[in-house]
């Protein structure tokens, strides 16, 4: 990653590294500080009042580290700096400075784009950096049950046992709820947004069904979407939208829904351990979370959507890229997987020119007429 936003860096000159809180964005940010150099970086964080005074007269102060890479720390707090940073980057356009300027850091990603988009448009860049991803990881059973039970956030994966690491993520959801909520969004009680943060867990995968998680809360459908929208925003859940082809068949329409990292799934849900969630009726669901994440991530800019229809037909992935390529994935818990008419005819709907199922095993398995059965690692170099 530390390549990549060098690279990044070397073709604009502002860029806004996003991901939730806790995911690592200041320890990568000053892992680029120190293969720069202290005298070719200057870094702010824009939490702690010290720092945020320094930007009193914020277009002197960053004028005069010209030549330097600034790095801006929780920049969502001080949103009035991106007209700040617009001025300066034409001034510096004009001298024939042009990249590597400022590097922002924010745990919220679409207010982001809003507050940079209207200022900064065709001179930023966006990256996002996830959770720990399985291809970061060793390849065996052990590791990837691990990154599924705990989930990919740093402080999670690596703590010493898997009750430390669930009182770990307890305490990351309430920090969410009772700080970085309140800031980042509207006002929003932390008991109702903790009660409907565990029922999207609860409903991990499924299609969005505003009406249900409004009467379960006693809101209004608006009410609701309002809540989804802040949580995207943020990261935290992920909208997965259904196929767009034309086909004669009737589709289904609506989102799934899933929460982007599967240890908050497992702490909202009360699983610590790994036999707590094989035994938990939502165990599938889960896997298929975690497992979308790792395919989305290896996707990269693909168009990835799920088909549906009404009369059964599914396809858990699809990734369309250039060429008409047209991958469809079946995403199985099962160690001995098979595939549904469904998936099958799915395939067929969508001229699928290539098909997988990703299973939790480590071999792969021949399901016929071509189609295999990998491990989640196999997958992502597949993908990849």
């Amino acid at each position: 990653m530390l390549d990549e936003l060098r690279r990044v860096l070397a073709g604009f000159p502002v860029v806004a590294l996003l991901g939730p809180r806790q995911v690592g964005k200041t320890t990568l940010a000053l892992a680029l500080q120190r293969s720069l150099g202290q005298e070719a970086t200057r870094y702010l964080d824009l939490e702690p009042p010290a720092d945020r005074a320094k930007l009193t007269d914020a277009e002197a102060y960053l004028d005069a580290q010209r030549g330097r890479l600034v790095i801006l720390d929780e920049v969502h707090r001080t949103p009035a700096l991106f007209e700040v940073l617009r001025v300066i980057v034409d001034r510096r356009r004009a001298a024939g400075e042009r990249v590597g300027q400022f590097l922002v850091l924010g745990s919220a990603s679409l207010e982001l784009l809003r507050q940079s988009s209207e200022s900064l448009a065709g001179r930023i860049a966006f990256v996002e950096l996830t959770p720990l991803l399985v291809q970061e990881l060793a390849a065996d059973r052990t590791t990837v049950e691990r990154l599924w039970v705990r989930g990919g956030f740093p402080d999670s994966y690596l703590a010493t046992n898997d009750a430390a690491s669930l009182e770990w993520r307890r305490a990351f959801i309430r920090t969410y709820l009772e700080r970085d909520v309140p800031l980042l969004g509207p006002r929003i009680p932390a008991e109702t947004l903790r009660r409907f943060w565990t029922m999207l867990a609860h409903s991990q995968g499924q299609q969005l069904n505003a009406a249900r998680l409004a009467a379960g809360l006693g809101v209004s459908g608006q009410t609701v979407a309002r809540y989804l929208d802040l949580l995207v925003d943020l990261l935290l859940v992920r909208r997965h939208p259904p196929w767009s082809g034309n086909v004669s068949k009737r589709l289904v329409k609506s989102p799934k829904v899933y929460l982007r990292d599967s240890g908050v799934v497992h702490a909202l849900l009360a699983l610590e351990s790994l036999e707590g969630l094989l035994g938990h009726p939502g165990v599938g669901s889960s896997w298929e979370g975690m497992v979308l994440e790792m395919l989305l991530a290896a996707a990269g800019d693909a168009h990835t959507s799920y088909y549906r229809t009404a009369a059964g037909a599914e396809v858990d992935l699809v990734v369309e890229g250039h060429g008409g390529v047209c991958l469809a994935i079946e995403i199985k818990r099962s160690t001995a997987p098979t595939v549904s008419r469904g998936f099958r005819s799915g395939c067929d709907d969508i001229r699928a020119t290539a098909r997988m199922v990703v299973y939790p095993g480590t071999e792969e398995i021949q399901l016929g007429d071509g189609l295999s059965a990998l491990s989640l690692h196999d997958a992502v170099e597949r993908i990849g």
